[in-house]
C-alpha cells in the first residue's frame, strides 16, 4: 500500500501543471514540495503581496520556494480597497479569498498553469471557514481536504519530507485579529504585526494579539504565559504595544486557540 505522502503525489501527479497558493506555512510548503516532486518544473508558488500579510512571511515564502526549487511571484492583492471586506463582517474571509483566487487564477491563465491548489486540510473543516465557498465556486482544488489529511498528518510528512518549518506554528492573516463589525485598517493591521513580531523576538513560539480598539489582548500558549509575566518580558510587552497606541496591553488566560474570534458567533459552524 502507498503511503500517504506517494498518494499526495499522486494526486497531483494527474493535474498537468499547478499554481501553488504559497505562504510559506507548512500546509504549503508540503504541497509544494509534493508537486515539485510529482511534476517537475511544471509548478509555480504565488504569495499574496497584501496589508494582511507582513512583510517577514513574504520574506520566508520567497526563501522557502527557492530552497525547493520552485520559481516564486509575488502578486499585489488590494483587500482594503473593497469597502466589505472592510466593514469586517463574519463572512469577510469569503470577500477576501475570493479576490485573492480570483487573482491566482488570472496568473495561472496567463502562466499556462492548469490548476490552482492550496493548503486548506481537514481540520480546518472543523472551524468558521467562510472562504471554502469561494474555494469551490472558482475551482480550486485542495488536496489536503481531498485526501482527509489533517494537521499532524501534514506535520509528519513535512519532517520526513525534511523540510526545515515542519514545526512552525500556525499564522492566519492579521484580519482575524479584529473582532467581526470593526473596521479593517491598515494601521491597525502594522500595529498587530509590530507586536506580533515583538513577542516571537522574545521567544514565544505562537502569538495572537487581538484588536480591541485601544486594548491588546495577547494570546499565547499555555505553557509560555508564566513567562510572559517575567519581570523583563512583562515590560518589553507593555511598552513595544504602548508605542504602537494601545492603551490597554491584556494577556488572555485561555491561551492561544484557533478562530477565538469566531466564539461571538451562533449557528456559524
Amino acid at each position: 500500500m502507498k503511503n500517504t505522502y506517494e498518494k499526495l503525489k499522486d494526486l497531483l501527479g494527474t493535474m498537468s501543471s499547478v499554481l501553488v497558493a504559497f505562504s510559506g506555512g507548512v500546509d504549503s510548503s508540503l504541497l509544494l514540495a509534493a508537486a515539485r516532486d510529482a511534476l517537475g518544473d511544471a509548478v509555480l508558488a504565488v504569495t499574496a503581496l497584501s496589508p494582511l500579510v507582513p512583510e517577514q512571511e513574504v520574506a520566508r515564502a520567497r526563501e522557502i520556494s527557492l530552497e525547493l526549487g520552485a520559481p516564486w511571484t509575488g502578486v499585489p492583492v488590494h483587500d482594503l480597497e473593497d469597502h466589505h471586506f472592510r466593514a469586517n463582517p463574519p463572512n469577510r474571509c469569503y470577500t477576501c479569498k475570493k479576490q485573492l483566487f480570483q487573482e491566482l487564477l488570472r496568473v495561472a491563465e496567463r502562466e499556462g498553469l492548469d490548476v490552482v491548489v492550496e493548503g486548506t486540510h481537514a481540520g480546518d473543516l472543523e472551524d468558521y471557514r467562510p472562504g471554502l465557498r469561494a474555494l469551490r465556486e472558482l475551482g480550486v482544488r485542495s488536496p489536503f481536504i481531498e485526501l482527509g489529511l489533517n494537521k499532524p498528518q501534514i506535520r509528519q510528512m513535512a519532517r520526513a519530507r525534511g523540510l526545515k518549518n515542519w514545526d512552525q506554528p500556525s499564522a492566519a492573516c492579521l484580519a482575524s485579529r479584529i473582532p467581526y463589525g470593526e473596521p479593517i485598517t491598515e494601521e491597525k493591521l502594522q500595529r498587530i504585526a509590530t507586536c506580533e513580531e515583538l513577542l516571537r523576538k522574545l521567544g514565544f513560539s505562537q502569538v495572537r494579539v487581538r484588536d480591541h480598539g485601544s486594548l491588546a489582548r495577547i494570546e499565547l500558549l499555555q505553557g509560555e504565559l508564566d513567562r510572559a509575566l517575567e519581570e523583563k518580558n512583562l515590560e518589553a510587552i507593555v511598552c513595544g504595544c504602548k508605542n504602537t497606541g494601545y492603551t490597554y496591553v491584556t494577556l488572555d488566560l485561555q491561551g492561544y486557540r484557533t478562530g477565538a474570534m469566531n466564539e461571538v458567533l451562533e449557528g456559524t459552524g
